[in-house]
């Protein structure tokens, strides 16, 4: 296995802040092969973001683009820009309440999507890096591969945000003709960055020394995620006219994942004397060895000295008291029993036959009760994996037990006054999936050690078994080898519930989940890519693959399904009704009730009695985001567009 850390070789934390091509001269820095590497160190920072460093609030990260480096980390928080998360306050971000315009200039933060620095940097070291002096040039291409990797991930983003830009093979000046050019056609731009990846796979080492570098496997994991999305992008965006060439990149795509497959290096991680392993891949400190973790095939590890992340103590804070977020009920119903079979068997909206093992939605938590293991991996029951979270004697923050809290229910974003200390919630069911109850960790801010895994065996799994499911060419050894794996590694008894096991002879039905595809895509979806889209949704929950997903199956019409919490049965009223302070006789344990829920003040329910997130929203009626489809590209800053007449807005975008 092969992990990228925060402390790189040869590499210091200052050289890591400095801007080494605006600091040199064109020509007089590559002088040996030891300054190649150096150089790249400082590019990991751009590239390899994991949870962030220090400060990794929420309240930066959602004013960025997917929530991505500008303070929070994109792995925790970027599903909060799709249907897998509600946010805290009264209305959503204004990109998901369609508010958002056409800025007039890029935002600064370095990862935004019109954002040309960190290229830059990459293209000056392809252009001189061939400047040393050896005797064999071929022994530098390993440290070009690095340069290509992180080229390709470049592109990769700006493709996803923004569909066609100008491609750029030099370092850029004031006075260079290239500020001036077209966006480049899709179908070249893919093929330039295919190149790039082809050029890492080929040149990078086979997972091999040096240590704490880029490697093959991480090529070609790029590879297969990156011809997924190309593949499903073409294949349902059919306005693109390339249909005809999506097949090749799930082609590739499944190939490049098989290889990896093949090397046999790479397991799910489950540790044999616990039944909740999947929640603790996400719990993980330092090296994923630590552990005899072999499912992370990227991470960036904080040595918690030299750099480290408070994403540990601010996602629980977070999720405590100051931002909530909460999962909605659409996502809690995708998860399946744990006989294998949906919630709803047969029926039609309105009429839905229940599993029998579905108790629903009238007692307390219930309806987490006989369902896939990882639903309660993801979002916990009152008192799973959660601290009693209070102000010490001198009003700050602190874990002062553990112990069971009923979440407070609230969409508001306090900053933590009294009467706002408990568990929050906006929408009665909480995220503890990367949560750690742990005091230690929580003091170490903003040194904490919390491990982001970029890459892991599991997404590569489902990589693999979407490609072959698109293709058609899904073998009941490959649903083995890649969901029937991840089911049984997340608890799935199949010799208690043997159709719990996924086969081509053995697809459930699932009346409520096809009912929303007819309503809301505009083509139809075989009931085995169904699954596996449902295994992808459930698996990769809360690590920012949402936004993507819904983008490449063009299916950004699922943000108008209604957006519901947790139903306030009469039984969850009385647990809300004041504050309750007793000690289990049996456990000898404190239970503890939190505040009353502001019912019509600030949360509201319909007339079922689920809770509606941003009710008081104009642009959310009934729980229904709004949704246009010139989302499915970011816009092209105002100033780009009359800085360089030849760039062209995207479509439904503001010109001028």
């Amino acid at each position: 296995m092969f992990i990228i850390t925060t402390v790189f070789t040869a590499c210091n934390d200052d050289f890591m802040q400095q801007d080494p091509v605006d600091k040199m001269a064109d020509g007089t820095f590559f002088t040996k092969e030891d300054d190649l590497s150096l150089y790249l160190d400082g590019l990991y920072q751009y590239y390899i973001i994991g949870h962030g460093r220090g400060e990794t609030n929420v309240t930066t990260a959602i004013k960025t683009f997917l929530g991505l480096a500008g303070g929070g980390s994109p792995i925790v928080y970027s599903d909060i820009f799709s249907d897998n998360a509600v946010y805290a306050g009264t209305t959503p971000d204004g990109k998901l309440a369609g508010t958002y315009e056409t800025p007039n200039t890029a935002p600064a933060y370095y990862d935004a999507p019109w954002e040309w620095k960190s290229l830059r940097k990459v293209n000056y070291f392809l252009n001189h890096y061939q400047e040393i002096s050896v005797t064999n040039p071929d022994d530098l291409k390993k440290w070009a591969a690095e340069a290509y990797f992180f080229k390709a991930m470049d592109y990769y983003t700006k493709l996803l945000a923004l569909g066609e830009v100008p491609w750029l093979t030099k370092e850029l000046s004031l006075d260079s003709p290239e500020l001036y050019g077209a966006r480049t056609p899709r179908v070249e731009l893919v093929d330039s960055i295919m190149t790039c990846i082809n050029f890492a796979v080929d040149n990078l080492l086979d997972n091999a020394e040096p240590a704490d570098r880029v490697n093959q496997d991480q090529a070609l994991f790029l590879k297969a995620k990156f011809c997924l999305f190309e593949g499903t992008f073409r294949k349902y965006h059919t306005e693109l006219n390339l249909q005809s060439t999506a097949a090749k990149f799930l082609e590739e795509s499944a190939k490049a994942a098989n290889e990896i497959i093949s090397k046999g290096r790479y397991q799910l991680y489950k540790d044999a004397s616990a039944t909740d392993s999947y929640w603790q891949l996400f719990s993980q400190t330092d090296h994923p060895s630590k552990y005899g973790n072999k499912e992370t095939i990227l991470a960036r590890v904080y040595d918690g000295a030299t750099v480290g992340t408070n994403v540990a103590r601010y996602w629980g804070m977070n999720n405590h008291t100051r931002y909530p977020c909460g999962a909605p009920l659409g996502v809690l119903e995708e998860y399946l029993c744990i006989d294998g079979q949906p919630i709803y068997t047969s029926g039609a909206p309105g009429s839905y036959v229940s599993n029998p093992l579905f108790k629903g939605y009238d007692g307390l938590w219930e309806e987490l009760d006989n369902r896939d293991p990882r639903l309660t991996q993801t979002i916990c029951r009152p008192g799973e994996y959660a601290s009693v979270f209070d102000y010490d004697a001198g009003g700050k923050y602190g874990i002062e037990e553990v112990g069971i809290i009923y979440p407070r229910i609230t969409q508001d974003t306090g900053g933590g006054s009294p009467d706002k200390k408990y568990n929050s919630t906006v929408t009665g069911y909480r995220f503890i999936k990367h949560f750690l109850p742990n005091k230690g960790i929580w003091d170490d801010n903003p040194k904490g050690k919390q491990t982001a895994h970029i890459f892991r065996y599991g997404e590569l799994l489902l990589i693999y078994a979407e490609a072959k499911a698109e293709l058609g060419t899904i073998t009941d050894g490959d649903l083995d080898l890649t969901v029937n794996a991840l089911r049984e590694r997340a608890g799935f008894d199949f010799v208690k519930y043997p159709k719990a096991k996924l086969s081509l002879s053995n697809i459930p039905n699932d009346p409520r989940l096809d009912a929303i595809y007819t309503e809301k895509l505009d083509y139809s979806v075989p009931p085995i890519v169904r699954e596996v889209r449902r295994e992808r949704r459930v698996e990769m929950m809360m690590e920012g693959k949402r936004y993507e997903d819904l983008m490449r199956w063009k299916a950004g019409k699922l943000f108008t399904v209604p957006l519901r919490g947790m139903k306030m049965t009469a039984v969850k009223e009385a647990l809300y009704d004041g504050r309750i302070d007793k000690v289990n006789p049996v456990t000898g344990i404190k239970e503890t009730a939190a505040p009353k829920y502001q019912k019509n003040i600030n949360t509201f329910v319909d007339s079922e009695g689920f809770i509606v997130p941003w009710a008081q929203s104009p642009r959310v009626i009934d729980g229904v985001l709004p949704w246009d489809d010139r989302r499915y590209y970011f816009p092209i800053p105002l100033k780009e567009l009359q800085l360089n007449p030849n760039l062209v807005q995207n479509p439904g975008w503001k010109k001028n």
